[in-house]
C-alpha cells in the first residue's frame, strides 16, 4: 500500500509590501461592469485627493506627482460622468471590462506609488531612487493611457463631457514626461558625494548635509530618526528575502549611517516627535490606554515592552524572543501559571501588538515588523551581531559620529553630555560595530566619569551604554583597565533611578564573564558583593534578577564563596526561596546556593538556616513536575553537596522527608539530562546506604510502583 499523502503545508503569513513595489490584485473575471466602475471611482477619489497636498507630502519628484494626481482628478470627473450616463442607459456593456479592470490596476499602482512617495521616513530612500521611481511612475500614466483607448467608444463616449475628458485623459497621459526634479538630481549627487567622502574619512561640509536634508525635509532629530527606522525596517525585510548581497542593502546601510551622523552631529537636541499636529488636542505621548493596564503590555519574563507579542497555549502573551528562549532552555511550562504547555505553538497576538504599536506611534516610534515562523528576525542576528559595516562609507560615517559623541562627552556642557549619552546608549545597543567604534574611540573612560553625574539622566544612559559595552571583549576589558568597576558599584548603591543600579548589576554580570580571575577581582573590591546582596534583599523584580545573575558570575572564583557568606547571601537568598511568588526567581535563588554548597562552608551556611532544606526538598518536587530541566539540575546539585559535606546527619533528614525519594526515583528513570539522573542516582545510593537497604536497580528497570514500595520500606 502506498503511503498517504503529506498533509499540506501551513499557510505562510502575508509578507509586508515592499517600498516601490506595486502588487495590484487583478479583478475577478466575472465581475460585472457596475461594481468594477464604483471600485475604480473609489481608487480614483483617493488619488486624486492628494491634490491639496503641499511641498511637505511630497518632497521628492514634486512636478511628477502633481501630475499624476492632475490626471487622476480628469479621471475621476470621467468616471462620473460615465456612471451618470450608466444610470441612464440602466447598463453599462460588458465590452466595458477589459478597459475598466486595466484602468483599476494602474490605479492601485498609482496609489502605491504616491503612498510611497510620501511616506515618512522613506523620503531619503525615495531622493536616491528617484531616477527609478520616475521611471516607475511614466509606466503607470502610460497604462491608464492604454486602458483609456482599450474602453468601446460607447463609454468613452458615453456623453458629450465625457468624450472631451476622455480625450484629455488620454492626451496627458500618453505626453506626461516624468523625470526627476533638477533640484532632486542635485541633492542626489549631494548624498553620493558625501558618502564617497566618507568612505575617506573626511567630515562633509555641515552646509552640504543640510541641504540635502532640507530637500528630504528632514529637519529634526526625531525625523532622522524616524528615516533610520525605517531604512533598518527595509535592511530586514531583504535579509528574510535571502538578499543579502544585493547593493541595495549596501546602500540603505549607507544611507542608514549618513543619518545617523546627522542626526550625531548635526541636530543639538532631542526633540518630540512631530507625527502629531501640536495644536491637536491629543492625550499625552505614550500614554496607556485607561482600560488597559500598562503591565500588561511588558513582557512577565522580561519586563520589557512587548515587540512582537505572542500568546501561548495557557492563554499567557509574552514577547516572541523571550518565550522561544525559554522553550529552547528546556522549559515546557507557562512560565506565569506554572501549567505545562500542550504545544509549542506561539499565535501572534495582533489586537495587543496594535495597541503597543499606536502607543508608539504617537511618540514617534516604529515597531518593527514581527518575525516570520518565530525565527526571531534579522535584526537581532545579521544586522545586530555583524562586527563588521556593510561598507566603506558606512563605517566612515560610523566613525566620526562616534567621535563626535567622545568629544561631547568628554568637554560639552550638561545637555551636550545628556545628549551624547543617549546617542552612546543607541549606537551601543544597535550593532557590535558600533560597539567597538565607540570603544576604539576612547569612549569607556568618559563614560565612567559621568557615573558621578548629578544629572539623573546622563548617569542612567551612560550606565545603559556601558551596559551594551560590556558585552564587547573590548568593552569588558576596557572597563576593567581604567580601574571602573568600583565606580559601577558605586551607582549600584546610590544610583539615582531604580533602572541605573539595575543595569549596573547587570554590568558586574559581563565584567565577570571574562574568566575567574576578573571574577576575583571584581570579588576584592569591598563594595561589590554586599551591594549585591543587598539588592538581592531589598531591590525590585528586575534588581534581584541582575544582581544574583552577576552573583552567580562571580562565584565561578572559589575565594568569592567566603565573601558571600560573610555578606548574608545564604540567609537573602533562603528568604526570597522561602517567600518567592514567582517561580523564576526562585529557580534562581536555588541556582546560587546551589553554587554556595559547592564549598564546605557554604553547605554549613545553607543548613543553618531553618526550613530551608525542607523547602529544597518540595522545590525540587515542584520541578519534576514542571519539567523544568535547570531547576532540577540546581535542586539536584544543591542536596548532593548538602549530603556530601553535612554527612550522615543530612542524610538521615532526607530520607524521612516526604515526596523526596518519590521525586529521585522519578529522575533516574527519566530525568532527562543525563547529570541530574547520575546525581539523583548518587542521592538515592547514600540515602539507601544509610537506611542499609539495597540500592535501586537500573535506570531501564525502575519504575514508578517499584520506587513508591521502595519509599515504604525506608520511610
Amino acid at each position: 500500500m502506498s503511503s498517504p499523502p503529506p498533509p499540506p503545508p501551513p499557510p505562510s503569513k502575508p509578507k509586508r509590501r515592499r517600498l516601490l513595489s506595486l502588487p495590484a490584485v487583478y479583478p475577478c473575471e466575472d465581475i460585472a461592469p457596475a461594481p468594477l466602475l464604483a471600485s475604480l471611482l473609489s481608487l480614483a477619489a483617493d488619488v486624486a485627493s492628494r491634490r491639496a497636498a503641499d511641498v511637505d507630502a511630497f518632497p521628492v519628484l514634486r512636478c511628477g506627482v502633481r501630475k499624476a494626481v492632475r490626471l487622476a482628478g480628469i479621471l475621476l470627473a470621467f468616471l462620473e460622468e460615465v456612471q451618470d450616463a450608466a444610470a441612464a442607459a440602466a447598463a453599462l456593456p460588458s465590452s466595458a471590462v477589459l478597459g475598466l479592470t486595466e484602468l483599476h490596476v494602474a490605479m492601485q499602482k498609482l496609489r502605491f506609488l504616491l503612498a510611497d512617495c510620501a511616506r515618512r521616513g522613506a523620503r531619503l530612500w525615495v531622493l536616491v531612487n528617484a531616477g527609478m521611481v520616475a521611471s516607475e511612475l511614466r509606466l503607470v500614466l502610460g497604462s491608464v493611457a492604454a486602458a483609456m483607448d482599450a474602453l468601446p467608444r460607447s463609454v468613452a463616449e458615453a456623453s458629450v463631457e465625457a468624450g472631451e475628458l476622455a480625450r484629455v485623459v488620454s492626451e496627458q497621459a500618453w505626453r506626461a514626461a516624468v523625470r526627476p526634479d533638477c533640484a532632486d538630481e542635485r541633492a542626489a549627487r549631494s548624498v553620493r558625494s558625501i558618502l564617497d567622502q566618507f568612505k575617506d574619512g573626511v567630515a562633509p561640509d555641515a552646509d552640504d548635509v543640510r541641504r540635502v536634508l532640507r530637500r528630504v525635509r528632514v529637519g529634526s532629530w526625531s525625523d532622522c530618526s524616524e528615516e533610520i527606522a525605517f531604512l533598518e525596517s527595509e535592511i530586514c525585510a531583504r535579509l528574510d528575502a535571502g538578499d543579502e548581497n544585493s547593493n541595495d542593502v549596501l546602500v540603505m546601510n549607507s544611507l542608514m549611517a549618513f543619518l545617523v551622523y546627522c542626526r550625531v552631529v548635526l541636530f543639538d537636541h532631542i526633540d518630540a516627535s512631530k507625527s502629531q499636529p501640536a495644536a491637536a488636542a491629543a492625550p499625552a505621548p505614550a500614554r496607556c490606554p485607561e482600560w488597559i493596564r500598562p503591565e500588561a503590555l511588558q513582557c512577565p519574563i522580561t519586563l520589557d515592552l512587548m515587540t512582537d507579542p505572542v500568546t501561548v497555549s495557557t492563554g499567557q502573551t509574552y514577547d516572541r524572543a523571550s518565550i522561544t528562549r525559554w522553550m529552547k532552555a528546556g522549559c515546557r511550562t507557562c512560565p506565569v501559571t506554572g501549567e505545562r504547555l500542550s504545544t509549542a505553538d506561539l499565535v501572534p497576538n495582533t489586537v495587543l501588538r496594535g495597541i503597543i504599536e499606536r502607543m508608539l506611534l504617537i511618540n514617534g516610534v516604529t515597531l518593527p515588523e514581527p518575525s516570520a515562523g518565530g525565527g526571531g528576525g534579522h535584526r537581532h542576528g545579521a544586522v545586530a551581531n555583524t562586527a563588521v559595516p556593510f561598507g566603506p562609507a558606512a563605517a566612515g560615517a560610523a566613525r566620526l559620529a562616534v567621535a563626535h559623541i567622545v568629544a561631547q562627552l568628554s568637554r560639552g556642557s550638561t545637555e551636550d553630555r545628556r545628549k551624547a549619552t543617549s546617542e552612546a546608549r543607541k549606537l551601543s545597543k544597535h550593532s557590535v560595530f558600533y560597539r567597538a567604534c565607540l570603544v576604539d574611540a576612547n569612549a569607556v573612560p568618559w563614560l565612567l566619569c559621568l557615573l558621578s553625574s548629578t544629572d539623573a539622566a546622563v548617569q542612567d544612559n551612560a550606565v545603559a551604554s556601558l551596559l551594551n559595552l560590556s558585552k564587547h571583549p573590548a568593552g569588558r576589558t576596557a572597563i576593567v583597565e581604567v580601574g571602573g568597576v568600583g565606580l559601577v558599584v558605586d551607582v549600584i548603591n546610590v544610583g539615582a533611578k531604580a533602572e541605573a543600579q539595575h543595569n549596573a548589576a547587570a554590568v558586574l554580570f559581563y565584567l565577570s564573564s571574562n574568566s575567574p580571575d576578573s571574577a576575583e577581582e571584581i570579588g576584592r573590591i569591598p563594595e561589590a558583593i554586599p551591594t549585591l546582596v543587598q539588592l538581592i534583599r531589598d531591590g525590585a523584580y528586575r534588581g534581584r534578577k541582575n544582581a544574583m545573575v552577576s552573583l552567580y558570575g562571580l562565584l565561578q572564583s572559589a575565594a568569592n564563596h567566603g565573601r558571600a557568606i560573610a555578606a548574608g547571601a545564604v540567609s537573602a537568598l533562603a528568604a526570597l526561596l522561602l517567600s518567592a511568588d514567582r517561580d523564576d526567581l526562585a529557580g534562581d535563588s536555588v541556582a546560587l546556593l546551589a553554587r554556595i554548597a559547592e564549598q564546605p562552608s557554604g553547605a554549613a551556611a545553607v543548613l543553618s538556616q531553618p526550613g530551608l532544606v525542607a523547602r529544597l526538598a518540595e522545590a525540587l518536587a515542584a520541578s519534576s513536575a514542571s519539567s523544568s530541566r535547570s531547576a532540577r539540575d540546581h535542586s539536584v546539585s544543591l542536596l548532593a553537596s548538602l549530603c556530601q559535606h553535612g554527612g550522615a546527619k543530612v542524610v538521615a533528614v532526607l530520607g524521612r522527608m516526604p515526596g523526596l525519594m518519590a521525586s529521585l526515583y522519578s529522575l533516574v528513570a527519566d530525568g532527562g539530562s543525563p547529570q541530574t539522573s547520575k546525581k539523583a542516582r548518587a542521592l538515592l545510593n547514600e540515602i539507601h546506604r544509610h537506611y542499609e537497604v539495597a540500592p535501586p536497580p537500573p535506570a531501564s528497570s525502575a519504575s514508578s510502583d517499584a520506587g513508591g514500595d521502595r519509599v515504604v520500606r525506608v520511610l
